[in-house]
């Protein structure tokens, strides 16, 4: 970065490092703590996996319906604020409320609304990058932003997880040190995001009067044509929908996958938490060469690099070539979501960047569906679960045309 990492872009990154915590408890401790509660409730193993997929399906059905919708009416009057304030407070009193309960329907339906929130937490902070920096920063700002909330989270994460396996011997039950988890993984989530609370002011908003007596339906059927007729812009949005599918897929079910292998659980488990170290400092070093080459190229050499990755997954049959994947993705996770965030950030009008971001999140939360039911259907199909894995390499490689043809279309105008 030219210059050091103004006040305000040092606040709105320490969001990034908030929501991570959130994150990281979904993927860890949450899904055990629901797991234990439907065995204590009598519900096999097969059904809690199937009732955990649905949860997690309705909430990313949700916050696609949801998220344009809230993204639009955040861009009216200078709303922003208000609606991101409320989607924090929401969201943390929802997850400590998770720690209340012991029914495991009642859970189900609470995790469903507090993960729905936090993704529209993400559709509004997203939106907000424009109005904390500038144009030429904004690929830098985006990638410590990411790079800050890998290693940021790791720090509740961590003392969440000691407090979990060190609970016999300070006298608490693993129930109740996974219920105080969530309180902390809340309580550092509010507290985090004070500071960008305190001094956000919305820049980039719709100052027409007769534009904001437009109902958000009609609003958005403009937006839509807008994206229709704006071939770098909806050209992206496809290209974003395979690459972060591929992506995301690889997040969601490399331990399955690696499981599904026979591999040490134990073993995956420290892979995917050198992970995070790993991301801290490559989303770094992307940032930094965004100052010397287009973002363009960045993401061309990330999704490239995850084609390799996929192809490499196919092979994987030892754990040490697990942590040989761990490291590879951690490398180019950062890069590819903070650039891509930017670089959708710098060919949109800032004045819509709500509505904007909310089909941004539709295709990155759409396409995390698609990629692992591909993945069950290969796998199950062919009999091989390296076939399913595998094919995310086709993902990968459409989004890499298409990609390209939006960036030449972005470098005529």
């Amino acid at each position: 970065m030219k210059q050091s990492l103004t006040s305000l872009e040092k606040k709105w990154i320490l969001y990034d490092v908030a929501n991570s915590a959130f994150t990281m408890m979904v993927s860890t401790i949450i899904p055990i703590y629901f797991h234990a509660l439907g065995d204590a409730a009598g519900v096999s193993p097969t059904d809690y996996l199937a009732y955990w997929g649905y949860a997690l399906s309705i909430a990313t059905l949700l916050t696609a319906i949801l998220g344009p919708l809230i993204g639009a009416a955040g861009d009216r009057g200078r709303r922003k604020k208000m609606y991101f304030a409320a989607s924090i407070v929401l969201g943390a009193a929802f997850c400590m409320a998770l720690g209340f309960v012991r029914q495991w329907q009642l859970f189900l339906v609470i995790f469903c609304v507090a993960k729905t929130i936090y993704s529209l937490s993400l559709v509004i902070y997203d939106s907000t990058l424009a109005d904390v920096t500038t144009d030429e920063r904004m690929d830098d700002v985006s990638s410590a932003g990411y790079a800050f909330g890998y290693i940021g989270s790791c720090i509740p994460f961590i003392a969440c997880l000691v407090l979990v396996l060190m609970s016999g011997k300070i006298g608490l039950s693993p129930m109740n040190a996974m219920s105080i988890s969530l309180f902390i993984t809340a309580v550092w989530w509010l507290l985090v995001s004070a500071p960008i609370l305190k001094v956000y002011e919305q820049k980039n908003y719709l100052q027409d009067e007769k534009e904001q007596s437009v109902n958000i339906g009609s609003q958005l059927l403009r937006s839509l044509k807008g994206i229709a007729g704006d071939k770098k812009v909806w050209t992206f949005l496809l290209a974003f929908f395979f690459y972060i599918d591929g992506v995301y897929t690889i997040i969601d079910m490399s331990t399955a996958y690696g499981s599904s292998l026979g591999l040490d659980s134990s073993a995956m488990l420290l892979a995917l938490l050198v992970t995070q170290f790993v991301a801290f400092p490559s989303a770094l070093l992307i940032g930094r060469l965004s100052r010397r080459y287009k973002s363009s190229t960045l993401i061309t050499i990330c999704i490239s690099a995850y084609f390799c990755i996929a192809v490499f997954a196919f092979f994987l049959a030892h754990t040490w070539q697990f942590w040989m994947l761990a490291v590879f993705v951690g490398m180019f996770q950062g890069g590819i979501q903070a650039l891509s965030r930017s670089y959708f950030a710098r060919i949109t009008p800032p004045e819509r960047s709500g509505e904007y971001f909310g089909f941004f999140d539709i295709c990155g939360k759409g396409a995390s569906i698609i990629g692992t039911t591909m993945m069950g259907i290969v796998t199950q199909a062919t009999g091989r679960q390296n076939f399913g894995v595998g094919g995310l390499a086709l993902f990968f490689l459409i989004g890499l045309v298409l990609f390209r043809i939006s960036a030449k279309e972005a470098g005529k105008s």
